[in-house]
């Protein structure tokens, strides 16, 4: 355990050594880093260290060892210049074994763009469309009880019109249950530190019909071919790889009232390191659930931001004490492009 600790420090460290410019606009799959869930979104996707729901599979896999039930989840977001994504995945609780979970994460960006060329500039009469997709295998395990591991595979697909694209790549996650700032003097009330790699994995390069083309290979030389089938050949792009590492605080007052901040730096391989800041405040309603208040900031130190404070609330309603129903709402300030919001909805079995 101790050994692992070491490997995710010392991975994050060599990442923090990024040197200008930042590689913006170089890799591939860039859905892959908008933050998803209304929890994490609402607190300013500052959620590596206090995850412990479904959504675990997107911030952090070991957060689904902290999973009290199975659930199951589905996320509506309305992103900018009407593009949406859809997130729909079901995690089961195996006592004392791990907690696995499947999950689909979709990007749409429209299916009625015209096509256009530089023979018909204002558009062909044809339509295209552009999807990306990411399918997702996830475990995560307490090895100990304060200290839980987490992995997850993914298989990505990314289309355009005819041409698609795919890719491998694995996410791995820690999490580390102190006893600083403990109250309580118990780890479970103390200090939590998360750990995260999101998207190691294999290049993407799209492929397909639209990429053929005629070729005039001596355009100045009669009686040779005209029309030479040829085909582009386009570069490989790099996932956008995303080292995370933070912390939680949790303080309960009383026992109905909770109160969570957290803080997580980012260093990803497309852009400057970063940090993000949330809070969380739960009130328990006897007799009915769960009641939240979130908030937080993202992008605090990017190079040129777009991020800024986001805002959401939730419940957690148990109309039998064996399934719980979730709710919840996230609202995400991105200045000159305008708001996002984050619907979720998910049944706790």
């Amino acid at each position: 355990m101790k050994k692992l600790i070491i490997l995710f420090v010392i991975v994050g460290c060599a990442g923090l050594m990024a040197q200008e410019p930042y590689r913006v606009g170089t890799t591939a799959a860039n859905f892959l880093e908008v933050g998803v869930g209304a929890a994490g979104n609402a607190m300013g996707d500052a959620s590596v260290a206090v995850t412990n729901d479904l959504m675990s599979v997107y911030w952090n896999p070991a957060g689904l060892a902290f999973m009290e039930k199975s659930e199951a989840y589905f996320i509506q977001q309305p992103y900018i210049a009407n593009i949406s994504m859809q997130f729909a995945g079901v995690g089961l609780v195996l006592p004392n074994i791990a907690t696995l979970a499947m999950a689909v994460t979709h990007m749409g960006y429209g299916d009625n763009m015209p096509v256009t060329t530089l023979q018909y500039p204002e558009g062909t009469g044809e339509k295209f469309g552009v999807d990306d997709y990411a399918f997702t295998l996830s475990i995560g395990r307490k090895l100990v009880q304060w200290f839980s591991f987490g992995a997850s595979g993914k298989f990505i697909s990314s289309q355009i019109w005819h041409c698609k694209a795919k890719a491998m790549a694995v996410d791995l996650g820690a999490v580390v249950n102190t006893s600083f700032f403990s109250f309580s003097g118990q780890r479970e009330d103390g200090m939590r530190i998360g750990m995260s790699i999101s998207n190691y994995g294999t290049s993407m390069s799209y492929d397909g019909i639209d990429l053929l083309s005629s070729i005039d290979i001596s355009p100045n030389e009669d009686g040779n071919y005209a029309d030479v089938s040829g085909k582009f050949n386009p570069s490989a792009w790099e996932l956008p790889l995303i080292f995370r590492l933070g912390i939680g605080l949790r303080h309960s007052f009383g026992s109905r009232h909770t109160l969570v901040l957290a803080l997580d730096a980012l260093h990803p391989n497309n852009n400057s390191e970063y940090l993000n800041a949330g809070a969380e405040y739960l009130m328990r309603l006897p007799g009915m659930g769960n009641f939240f208040l979130r908030g937080g900031y993202k992008g605090i130190g990017m190079a040129e931001s777009i991020f800024g404070p986001t805002f959401g609330a939730g419940f957690v309603l148990t109309p039998m004490p064996s399934i719980a129903l979730k709710f919840d709402f996230a609202y995400r300030s991105m200045t000159l492009l305008g708001n996002a919001y984050t619907y979720g909805f998910g049944v706790m079995f």
